[in-house]
């Protein structure tokens, strides 16, 4: 069975800049080898970038969370060094969730990146919406959130919703 990864938003704006945080920045080695699993078996592995441009600050989304991040070209905007791999398909999303996953085909799909109470949890329900059965799982070890609480409200939201989170048990 073909699994694909989608590593969510791992930009330098969400990981060390504008919107940057230490959970965001502690993650980037378990995602780093994630990737390398998915790699090695030849599974697909899919990265979106959330994609502004330079009148953000003018849009409804730039108006709520006024602070300039991930316009398209920049640094900010880039995934995070380390991580890209050859093969690997990139979105472009303009908001939060991609509303075109539907023209997609998964088997099994696995979910990793930032922020998780945002774009991770909004692509999640996406797709269980368009894909009610393909197993979706979201590794929670490769998750961070915009603060550490809100990290855990969205993961036991996806639960309630049939997503499979996994989380080191301690």
């Amino acid at each position: 069975m073909k699994k694909t990864l989608i590593v969510v938003d791992m930009q330098n704006d969400f990981i060390d800049g504008a919107l940057g945080t230490k959970e965001a920045q502690m993650i980037v080695g378990n995602v780093k080898k994630k990737i390398a699993e998915y790699q090695e078996r030849g599974d697909q592995i899919i990265f979106t970038r959330d994609t502004h441009q330079e009148n953000y600050l003018d849009t409804p989304e730039g108006r709520k969370l006024p602070v300039k991040h991930c316009i398209y070209g920049t640094k900010g905007w880039e995934i995070a060094d380390g991580l890209e791999v050859p093969g690997c398909t990139y979105i472009d999303k303009p908001t939060f969730g991609w509303i075109h996953w539907n023209e997609m085909r998964f088997e099994e799909i696995e979910l990793v990146g930032l922020c998780t109470d945002i774009c991770v949890v909004s692509n999640a329900l996406l797709l269980k919406a368009m894909f009610p059965d393909v197993e979706i799982t979201v590794d929670a070890d490769c998750c961070a959130g915009v603060t550490p609480q809100t990290h855990r409200a969205a993961l036991k939201t996806m639960k309630m919703c049939q997503i499979q989170v996994v989380e080191k048990t301690v």
